[in-house]
């Protein structure tokens, strides 16, 4: 007898160029359970956990602004910490303080701990080619900086619009095993994708940032060739100095290489956790650090080319308007974090329009989390 097989339906592509579990109508059960969905995915946790205890300002929620936000279809958590104190937390009737979501490009973070480790011990140049690291990479990348790959910098032919149902992200997919490959094609490799990248030049004389997932691969794959330690160790270190309660679970590609560009699934408070690991500067519970606070301060004093609004850049994998860092995330996840005040601000949601991005819901949220950073 021949046993019969059909594809998985969560990774099939529909008519709108989407798997099911990124489809609107899927996409809440996706966020929540990426880590579950996905073809491939590595977790870890810590040995020692950085406690949080409840510190509850009531007024916090209560702000009209704050209010508004907590009350959209589309929330999943919001929380708030100083410290060691959680101020205010709130969550929607399906999440909960021990439910993960994936935190999508709020990954990227992680990188900039990576780097600024990297960097201070000398292993990489920030004015360094990447084609130094990577003789292997395409033109796409080959004579890129470090900084520019970084900073968000670098004109290549790898496109992130997702409003457009043809745009290159989509091709990434399924190399990551978000989705499975069109019939009769290959599974591909994250890096074996990044050295089919093309460019005539890749200098930005924009100066506004071409924000592209692709250069935080680069970045990472970098860090792991110049380091000769593979990034999953980087990331257990990461997660020992946060002190996570949970798993950091991150999705990979079949050759076991985490995605460092979004692949990352936390709770609401790991995820604080790991924003206050920036609010002081990359110091680690247990007096383990991560990062370094020099690179960090550079960071938000230096920054790279501008990004959205006005007053906000691009440095380093971090957005920055010179006094906060953070992220957002596709699906509405922002995370903000402030050394000058040790606060760290968290807010996942999933928007289930058609592209899951609102750029004016996105700009109204970070302003209200900057705010509340910066005067708690």
């Amino acid at each position: 007898m021949t046993l019969a097989s059909i594809q998985n339906p969560d990774l099939v592509t529909g008519s709108d160029n989407k798997p099911r579990w990124a489809s609107p109508d899927h996409r809440r059960h996706g966020w929540h359970n990426l880590h579950t969905l996905a073809r491939y995915s590595l977790s870890f946790r810590a040995p020692s956990v950085f406690p949080l205890v409840k510190q509850i300002d009531w007024a916090i929620g209560a702000r009209p602004e704050v209010a508004r936000f907590l009350a959209m279809a589309h929330f999943s958590a919001f929380v708030v910490v100083k410290g060691n104190h959680i101020l205010y937390e709130a969550y929607a009737p399906d999440f909960g303080p021990d439910r993960t979501q994936s935190i999508q490009s709020v990954t990227k973070t992680t990188l900039n701990l990576m780097l600024g480790r990297a960097v201070a011990d000398g292993l990489v140049g920030l004015d360094e080619r990447i084609g130094t690291y990577l003789p292997e990479i395409g033109t796409g990348y080959a004579e890129a900086t470090v900084r520019a790959t970084a900073d968000m910098n670098v004109v290549n032919d790898f496109t992130e619009d997702l409003s457009d149902p043809n745009t290159k992200w989509w091709s990434m997919e399924g190399a990551i095993g978000w989705r499975l490959p069109p019939e009769g094609e290959k599974e591909g490799t994250i890096r074996s994708f990044l050295c089919g990248i093309t460019s005539d030049d890749v200098v930005n004389r924009t100066g506004q940032s071409l924000y592209k997932s692709s250069n935080s691969e680069i970045i990472g794959w970098v860090i792991e060739r110049a380091s000769g330690r593979p990034l999953r160790e980087w990331l257990i270190e990461n997660v020992e100095a946060a002190g996570l309660e949970g798993c950091l679970h991150i999705t990979c590609d079949r050759e076991g290489v985490p995605l460092v560009d979004g692949g990352a699934c936390l709770s609401a408070r790991d995820l604080a956790r790991h924003g206050l690991l920036f609010a002081r500067k990359g110091e680690g519970v247990d007096g383990r650090r991560v990062g370094n606070a020099d690179f960090i301060e550079d960071t938000r004093r230096n920054p790279g080319p501008s990004h959205g609004q006005k007053s906000l850049h691009y440095s380093r994998q971090m957005v920055t308007d010179g006094t906060w860092l953070g992220h957002g995330g596709w699906g509405g996840q922002y995370m903000v974090a402030n050394p000058d005040t040790g606060t760290a601000v968290v807010y996942l949601s999933v928007l289930e329009n058609w592209s899951a991005w609102d750029c004016n819901f996105t700009d109204q949220l970070m302003e209200t989390m900057a705010n509340l950073a910066a005067e708690l």
